[in-house]
This record gives C-alpha cells, structure tokens and sequence, in this order.
C-alpha cells in the first residue's frame, strides 16, 4: 500500500515497520558498509565545498587525505553525488571513537557550532531512502541486514520508522507534510 502525502507517496512500510538505531549493536556501520558513500542533494555538495575549512578539524587524517584527493563530494553512479570513501571502504567524513563506533564528522562539526547544517539528509533519514521522480518523491522503507538489531530494538520499544526519523522528515518536508503523515499513520493503523 502507497499513501500520499502532498507530492510524495510513502510505502506503507515507513508508517508500520519498526526500528530505532541499536549503535552499541551495530558501532556505527551504515557509515562504513556499502560499495558508495552517502547520496548528496546538490545543495549539500556545494555546501560541503564551501564549510570544508571548518569541518575539516573534526575529520581524522586518512578522511583529510582521501576528501583532499577526491574532492568534498564525488560523483558516483549514473552521476549521482556522494560522499567520497576512504580506500573504498568508509565515508571520508566517519570519525571513530576510543571504541570503534563510527560516528558522522559533518554531525559533529553541527553540534558543536562550526557549521550551521547537520550531516547529509540521506544520512539523517537513514533509514528512510528518496527517490526523485519527475512528479513525485517516493519515500521508502531501506531495510538492510546490518540494522537487524535496529530493527528489534524498534519493534521492542513500539517505534515506527516514520518516528524514529521524525527529525529528519520534518528537517526535508516541513511540519505540516510530518503532521499529515502521522494522520495517515493512525488512520491506517485503525
């Protein structure tokens, strides 16, 4: 089932699959997994070339090298923009902790004021996942098997994809697009 929410279609699966990021289970691996770093909006590129002076103090050194080789984005498959990796491994912009949680330098560089927007919509919608379409978005559900504890901690806490991500939705939709979602949330739950 689809629901419509202004231009965009939502699978139903957004409002009704469980999930809440389990990081002590997973250490950050959304950040390191994959074959291509995170998609960028063209907007979060060129913003990433200009604030790379003040993000660059929260990068460890091979993310430095690897941003000072490729570039602060990259364009990868079909031309769309990403992350650049390092040694085609994590994204170029994943700090690690003492423990080896990888963690998000852009995020981190926003949190602590360096810069005045947070890590890549893509990141923060994760795991939400937009494709652009002539006359709609499509909003779907990614599931992905190194978020299975993600996906049980979620269902034991009662949260909904779409709540987990809250933040996020309302950061690329607005207010008004999460608050109708919610209503078709409830409405499809009754």
């Amino acid at each position: 089932m689809i629901v419509q929410i202004q231009d965009c279609l939502v699978s139903e699966a957004v409002l009704q699959e469980a999930f809440a990021c389990d990081l002590n289970s997973c250490q950050g691996a959304c950040c390191v997994e994959g074959e291509a770093g995170a998609p960028l909006e063209p907007q979060e590129a060129t913003f990433l070339a200009k604030e790379w002076p003040k993000i660059k103090p929260y990068i460890p050194i091979k993310g430095q090298e690897a941003i000072f080789e490729q570039g602060p984005h990259v364009k990868g498959f079909g031309d769309e923009l990403e992350t650049p990796l390092v040694d085609g491994k994590e994204c170029a912009y994943t700090v690690f902790s003492e423990t080896g949680m990888a963690q998000c330098g852009i995020e981190k560089a926003y949190k602590a004021g360096a810069i005045s927007q947070n890590k890549p919509i893509s990141c923060h919608l994760y795991p939400v996942r937009l494709k652009q379409y002539t006359d709609f978005t499509a909003v779907n559900y990614h599931q992905w098997h190194i978020c299975k504890a993600a996906c049980s901690l979620g269902a034991q806490q009662k949260i909904p994809v779409y709540e987990f991500v809250k933040t996020a939705l309302i950061r690329k939709f607005g207010q008004a697009w999460y608050d109708e979602l919610v209503l078709a949330a409830q409405e499809l739950s009754n």
